[in-house]
């Protein structure tokens, strides 16, 4: 393949809605009161023997809907620009607007109560808003982009941790209590990698940076104010450090069964936390700023400007979980209690109105409702194997020289990241999960140990699915290398 010139686009774009919306990221719904810090979108240009546009969005999912109407938006105002080359993905960020309509499987807008009770905008209304606004940055960072030159590094950052725990038993759980006598041990792997990938101008300015690692943005997830969580922290520490205009572009790989909390030895990290009088997002801003500015004079040694540049876009078809009988019977079960909870707390909101003036009133019925809706969707799935067994997802697998870049739409188990960078023909990876709408992929043995994350309920793709999607991200990137 003929290398040629690079290209490089930049802009990022403020997201953050005007009006209270649903916040998204727990079963029950939580109305926002605020905002923390901004939600934003960033998006990264490239072209050459290629094009693609990368948008990081700090959100915590990134529904077909939304991706749809960002490629609709742009294709009237960025000449040259194939839509299908720009894909998104989420950071994954528990304290940012809804952007699904059905995000338990069912028509949910108002969880279970209307919009104008909550006194919300309708994710459906913020989706649109927001696509326009992540369009314009597409836009933008296209129509902008100059020739330039790019490095990369792989840096270290103690960031997530798994957060599912096994007993003596082999029950798994995330999250809970370890101080238990039935504490086995931590269920999988951690990596404390961060890929780093930087991009210069023509005068050899540093313009951007994309910063991948192995952890959702979940620091602060049951807050009820919008917040990016500590990708705001990174941003305004690497802006300090090396430039107020510089592009921070985060994104999260293969992480589904990690987060940035300490499941034990919990009193020594908060203790060092209050001697140094840091809070836990600042803590991991110096981390991953302290990676970056460790590969950065290293990176700027082999800058490349001109390279071999391919992106695959595919449809792969992936065979959902196998659901059996005794699996929906179960989830069913649980369904009608939740279903039962929530007619007795709607009847009782109907006969004591002024139950609604009090804070958070909606937190109990619309966690009930939320969560039968979610084991509701095991028998709608169920129904849906016997005819359509297969379902079809969108994945990107870029080559930039000797680094490649692929994703996937799901919270996807760390070890299915792992047996990618072991086998891939690549210097480099940077995997992105949750550029889509999917679910938990768990392992064999996260489902052997059960527990949310793991059991039917959380799971559209199961340990047959993430295998095959491996299969075939490394067919793609071995596809590049061969050319």
């Amino acid at each position: 393949m003929e290398k040629k010139k690079l290209k490089i686009g930049w802009a990022q774009v403020d997201i953050t809605p005007a009006e209270k919306v649903l916040v998204s990221g727990q079963f029950h719904a939580r109305v926002s009161e605020g905002v923390r810090d901004p939600i934003t979108a960033t998006a990264l240009a490239l072209e050459g023997n290629d094009q693609a546009v990368m948008v990081s969005c700090d959100l915590v999912t990134i529904s077909d809907e939304l991706r749809d109407s960002v490629r609709a938006a742009i294709s009237e105002h960025a000449p040259g620009l194939d839509p299908k080359k720009v894909f998104l993905n989420a950071t994954h960020t528990h304290t940012a607007p809804e952007p699904r309509h059905n995000a338990f499987g069912t028509a949910t807008e108002g969880a279970g109560l209307s919009l104008e009770e909550l006194g919300v905008m309708s994710p459906g209304v913020y989706i649109r808003w927001a696509a326009e606004r992540i369009a314009g940055a597409v836009v933008k960072a296209w129509n902008t982009r100059q020739e330039g030159s790019f490095g990369y590094g792989l840096g270290q950052a103690v960031v997530g941790h798994n957060r599912r725990w096994t007993s003596t038993g082999g029950v798994s759980q995330m999250y809970g209590n370890t101080n238990n006598p039935e504490f086995s041990h931590i269920e999988g792997y951690e990596d404390h990698s961060v890929n780093l990938l930087f991009t210069w101008d023509r005068e050899n300015r540093l313009t951007g940076v994309v910063v991948n690692l192995a952890c959702p943005s979940q620091e602060s997830e049951s807050e009820y104010t919008l917040s990016a969580d500590f990708w705001h922290e990174t941003r305004l520490k690497l802006r300090e450090m090396f430039s107020t205009s510089l592009f921070v572009l985060p994104q999260c790989s293969p992480a589904g069964d990690q987060s940035p909390h300490h499941i034990f030895r919990k009193a020594a990290e908060e203790r060092m936390l209050r001697l140094a009088g840091r809070s836990s997002r600042e803590e991991i801003a110096l981390r991953i700023a302290a990676a970056v500015s460790a590969v950065l004079p290293l990176a700027e040694k082999e800058k490349h400007s001109q390279v071999c540049f391919s992106h695959l876009v595919e449809t792969v078809e992936l065979p959902l979980r196998k659901l059996t009988r005794a699996d929906v019977e179960e989830a069913l079960k649980e369904a009608g209690k939740l279903k039962e909870e929530y007619e007795k707390l709607k009847k009782e909101l109907e006969e004591k109105p002024e139950l609604k003036n009090q804070p958070r009133w909606y937190v109990r019925i619309t966690y009930a409702y939320r969560r039968a809706a979610w084991f509701e969707n095991v028998a709608r799935r169920y129904q849906q194997q016997q005819t359509r067994p297969n379902q079809p997802y969108e994945i990107h697998v870029l080559r930039l020289g000797e680094v490649a870049f692929a994703t996937n739409p799901f919270e996807y188990f760390l070890d299915y990241g792992i047996r990618i960078h072991a086998r891939s023909p690549a210097v480099q990876n940077f995997l992105i999960q949750l550029a889509g709408p999917g679910t938990y992929v768990p392992t064999e043995r996260a489902v052997s140990g059960k527990s949310y994350g793991a059991v039917p309920a959380s799971n559209h793709i199961g340990p047959e699915g993430g295998t095959l999607l491996v299969e075939k991200t490394l067919e793609f990137i071995q596809k590049l290398w061969s050319e």
